[in-house]
């Protein structure tokens, strides 16, 4: 999706790889890497939100309810948003 949005010209490259490198570098991120996914979508996010893309209440609320719609589903069953009980 990052490298969809950069090839429609949403943001440069150097941009995303400054975005993420500030997200990697924050306090309190894992100094292993472990994070580097949740690390990615919040850089992700946060170029979507300073272009007006999408809101960040958005943005959590779809988190959410991709949450409540993993822990709905049963085990090797694929995740939808249709799982979510308050969808």
């Amino acid at each position: 999706m990052t490298v969809h949005l950069h090839e429609k010209g949403l943001f440069a490259w150097s941009e995303w790889a400054e975005t993420l490198s500030k997200e990697l570098h924050r306090p309190g991120r894992a100094e292993d890497g472990s994070d580097y996914f949740d690390c990615w979508v919040a850089a992700l996010s946060e170029l979507l939100v300073s272009r007006g893309v999408v809101d960040a209440f958005a943005i959590l609320d779809l988190q959410k309810s991709w949450q409540r719609a993993a822990e709905a589903t049963p085990h090797g069953k694929p995740i939808e948003l249709a799982n979510d009980p308050q969808r």
